[in-house]
């Protein structure tokens, strides 16, 4: 018993970021409560992921935004889950797609591809955009893994089109960031990625797919009511705390 409880409660450093501006609710303002965990087990990442954090390298985190409570966590029910016609036609789309999993990696290829990708969206949908550096990325995608965390290449024409990383836990596949190609955008890759997230999820019999956040009425978010069914979390319960998930379907 002692043991499980040091599992989930790894040792760390806890602290919260000054406000800054939200990237969901213009005119709001975010804070972010952090815990860095060196060494975070996968029973500890199930557990936290299960209670609405989200992971980026060895940082774990969810927003204490003062007056706002608008990010909820959803999950997919994979055993349950429904395509739909246009999620079909994107499977056959990728027939030629070659796929591989691995530890998340650093190339030129990677650092290409991520500035490629957010160099197009601060085009189409305004997002903020700076050149992210090896270390940075690093940080951010590579470190804190361990024996988890693992990236998803999509391949075309002999090059990278596509990188997906995520966690395989315990009870399912953490989404954590996808990026892609905007030259292949007929592939559909970002539905894509997540349908085979929800395939390799039927192989390992893993019951869930964490997609992070939802926020009512925010555009880059708009696409996660579109795979069903999914359930609902309102808040970050303790890890001693059961998570009380509903059943979720805006569509």
């Amino acid at each position: 018993m002692n043991e499980e409880l040091d599992l989930l409660n790894p040792p760390s450093t806890d602290f919260s970021m000054l406000d800054y501006d939200c990237a969901y609710i213009p005119g709001n303002k975010v804070r972010m409560n952090y815990k860095y965990v060196s060494h975070a087990s996968k029973k500890f990442a199930t557990a936290v992921i299960a209670r609405g954090w989200r992971r980026f390298g060895k940082y774990f985190f969810h927003p204490i935004c003062n007056g706002c409570n608008e990010c909820k966590s959803v999950r997919i029910d994979v055993n349950n889950y429904h395509y739909t016609k246009s999620q079909k036609k994107a499977i056959k789309r990728n027939a030629d797609t070659q796929i591989i999993i691995q530890k998340p990696s650093l190339t030129d290829a990677h650092i290409h591809l991520y500035n490629k990708y957010h160099s197009f969206k601060h085009e189409k949908d305004q997002w903020q955009h700076r050149n992210i550096s090896h270390r940075e990325y690093h940080e951010n995608f590579v470190d804190g893994a361990h024996d988890y965390g693992k990236e998803v290449l999509y391949i075309r024409d002999g090059k990278l089109i596509g990188v997906d990383l995520i966690d395989i836990l315990d009870d399912g596949i953490s989404s954590i960031y996808f990026y892609y190609d905007p030259d292949y955008a007929r592939l559909s890759l970002g539905t894509y990625s997540l349908l085979y997230q929800i395939q390799l999820a039927h192989v390992l019999e893993l019951p869930w797919i964490y997609l992070g956040y939802w926020v009512e009425e925010c555009k880059a978010f708009a696409y996660k009511p579109k795979f069903q069914p999914q359930e609902i979390l309102d808040g970050f319960p303790h890890v001693t705390e059961e998570p009380d998930w509903e059943n979720w379907d805006l569509t």
